[in-house]
């Protein structure tokens, strides 16, 4: 099949200021059909038997992980322990057990959640009521309003990498930051970025911690253009449609009810028992799928769109495969990292079957595919560095850096 021509990996590639000195980028040509055709049929099939299975080992992960924590605890901070360790090297024996409990819990919280992700997506089971069920018991656990978050999240699937209908990581324009167009002065684009090292990794942590509780109350991060107040909790949100009211009144029940049990849980065990054994690994989690999400959707290497430049197909490859956090990631995180370009184009695959239907797609788009093995928390500084704003006009557009530069340009019609 006669392939359209692309410019070789930016990441080989210097950065300039000269736009005419970084390579040429030509949208991809080939329909869904077209690729799809390109991936054997077994890789779309749906076992509801082996997904229940997953959910079940991250049970008894994360259930098994609480009472060995609870027991080494408890024994950590008794008479014979300080006797055999010292009373101080009990003491931070046992610090380091939590904080291998908040990473590890972490991480099977987050898996969890990729589970109730596949759920929405209805490639968890080819049972819609099965899909529904195990996602809604997920979701609710872990704060997340199911049916309201698979709303948005269905159409940020429909729309990625438009700039007027995505849902979320939508570049900021330089005229959104108040950056002046080019003159013949040189822009100091120093006085628009210039954060200190210190601000930058301050403002990282706190986005990494809490944006996506953000999201979901505020739409900090999502489509620009929706009104003020917009939230996934509300009934009469712009997101939803009058039809759709049911389900997020029902996922506000679900939330409603996770509330409920922890408060009873407080009341019962202790709230610094809550706060060590779900809220820590709550925040981790949060942590870990807006890293996820953020690094899958932003990287100076993947267009944006405009107008009729945009078609689904386009956005789905603008998407970037990762090797995060190794094993662990294969293992706690279900791939969701490593395999998420062919998520993109086809949402009810499963996720065990992103590997071996990877390959083909990788075959299929040759250079169009986009992966980047950089270690995940260098890449999370590095595109938060390179990836501050697009420009006003075009309708393929690159993220530029702080100094306005960018590793790609679309090519100009003749």
């Amino acid at each position: 099949m006669l392939r359209a021509s692309v410019s070789p990996s930016p990441r080989t590639t210097t950065l300039s200021e000269k736009e005419d000195d970084v390579p040429v980028y030509t949208p991809m040509p080939w329909s869904l059909k077209e690729i799809r055709a390109s991936i054997p049929a077994q890789y779309f099939e749906r076992d509801t038997m082996r997904s229940l299975a997953y959910v079940s080992r991250d049970v008894l992960m994360a259930a098994g992980l609480v009472k060995f924590t609870a027991f080494a605890d408890a024994y950590l901070q008794s008479s014979s322990a300080q006797v055999t360790l010292s009373v101080a090297g009990a003491e931070l024996a046992r610090w380091g057990l939590w904080a291998a409990y908040w990473w590890f819990q972490g991480l099977i919280f987050t898996g969890a959640w990729i589970l109730g992700h596949e759920c929405g997506h209805g490639a968890f089971s080819p049972y819609k009521r099965v899909n529904d069920t195990v996602g809604f018991i997920l979701h609710s656990f872990l704060l997340t309003p199911y049916y309201s978050w698979k709303i948005s999240h269905h159409s940020h699937h429909l729309h990625h990498a438009s700039m007027e209908k995505d849902e979320v990581y939508i570049p900021a324009t330089r005229n959104d930051l108040g950056i002046p167009k080019e003159a013949k002065h040189s822009i100091d684009f120093e006085h628009y970025f210039g954060d200190t090292a210190i601000y930058t990794l301050f403002v990282l942590i706190i986005r990494q911690a809490i944006s996506f509780p953000l999201y979901l109350l505020f739409n900090i991060s999502g489509q620009a253009s929706y009104p003020k107040f917009t939230n996934h909790f509300s009934p009469n949100s712009v997101i939803f449609t009058k039809g759709q009211r049911n389900a997020v009144i029902m996922s506000d029940i679900g939330m409603l009810a996770t509330i409920m049990a922890l408060r009873w849980a407080g009341s019962t065990f202790g709230s610094v028992n809550v706060v060590m054994y779900y809220v820590v690994p709550w925040v981790a989690s949060n942590h870990w799928l807006v890293l996820v999400t953020y690094l899958h959707h932003t990287d100076p290497e993947v267009p944006h769109y405009r107008g009729k430049e945009w078609n689904f197909v386009r956005g789905a490859a603008s998407t970037v495969d990762r090797p995060f956090l190794g094993w662990q990631g294969r293992f706690f995180l279900h791939d969701i990292s490593h395999y998420h370009v062919v998520h993109h184009f086809f949402p009810k695959m499963p996720f065990y079957h992103g590997r071996e239907a990877t390959q083909h797609l990788k075959a299929f788009l040759g250079p169009y595919y986009v992966s980047c093995d950089k270690p995940v928390f260098k890449a999370l500084w590095d595109n938060y560095s390179r990836c501050k704003f697009v420009e006003d006009e075009g309708e393929i557009l690159f993220y530029k850096d702080k100094q306005g530069r960018a590793v790609r340009r679309p090519q100009v019609a003749s």
